[in-house]
């Protein structure tokens, strides 16, 4: 079967120093670009990531320092990068716990202004986890009735998550063939920034969901409490949440104007 798409999909994955979201750095990255008419285009780069990778890190995915070292930075791959996937929504296995969030502040850090506006992103391994709570080996073992060879390889893994999604769509009558429904439905709890910080509330509006503010509206603690805003730029929260942090600032901010 094909994925009945409205707007080119990329299934993507990294492989990083570690799981850190905001410290860690991509190694590896594989993007298989899935379009309407069923047509596809892949690349993987191996990146330098201007930091040593942990020997437990490199044990797990095979890439090390000599591995990596005269590749190139992110920086250098991110215009490319971008060029490929931001006319796309997005998909991976645990993609918007950390594939996503960790591209952002990756894109971030190079100058891109990536966002998830205009499109929608698919992850396979919370339909998996809805519907058999297994990991992406026993996903394609279960689904596609394969051995994932090579695991722990971005590319290896990408394809294996394009398969998977279509074989889930193919076996689950309630999973309708659209990408936004199966966004919608690999999605978990919402949250404005990746990272899970800024959450919304019952009528839509943005909250604090950590420290002494939880549960309360970010435009009225930035608005009585400057300083605090100035604290949490200052402080090593990822990019991505200062963004939306700031933007939510100068919409309050326009606002008071109009």
């Amino acid at each position: 079967m094909t994925l009945n798409l409205t707007k080119p999909i990329c299934f993507f994955d990294l492989e990083t120093t570690g799981v850190n979201i905001t410290n860690d750095r991509v190694v590896e990255i594989s993007i298989l670009k899935v379009f309407p008419n069923g047509n596809k285009e892949s690349k993987t780069w191996l990146v330098n990531p201007e930091m040593p990778i942990p020997p437990v890190v490199s044990a797990i995915h095979g890439i090390t320092d000599d591995k990596v070292a005269n590749e190139p930075t992110f920086k250098e791959l991110a215009q490319e990068i971008n060029t490929m996937i931001k006319d796309a929504d997005l998909a991976g296995f645990n993609s918007n716990r950390f594939d996503i969030p960790l591209l952002a502040e990756e894109m971030l850090r190079a100058g891109i202004d990536f966002d998830m506006k205009g499109r929608v992103a698919v992850d396979v391994q919370t339909i998996f986890h809805k519907m058999e709570q297994r990991t992406l080996s026993a996903a394609y073992k279960f689904y596609c009735d394969k051995s994932l060879e090579n695991a722990h390889t971005a590319e290896a893994d990408t394809l294996a998550t394009y398969e998977v999604l279509k074989a889930q769509v193919q076996r689950y009558d309630e999973l309708e063939n659209d990408t936004k429904f199966l966004a919608e439905f690999s999605s978990r709890k919402k949250f404005a920034d990746f990272a899970g910080f800024i959450s919304y509330n019952k009528t839509g509006q943005e909250v604090f969901s950590f420290g002494k503010h939880k549960g309360k509206l970010v435009t009225e603690v930035l608005d009585q409490e400057p300083g605090y805003f100035g604290w949490l730029l200052g402080a090593d929260f990822p990019l991505y949440t200062k963004k939306v942090l700031t933007a939510i600032k100068l919409r309050a901010f326009n606002n008071k104007l109009y």
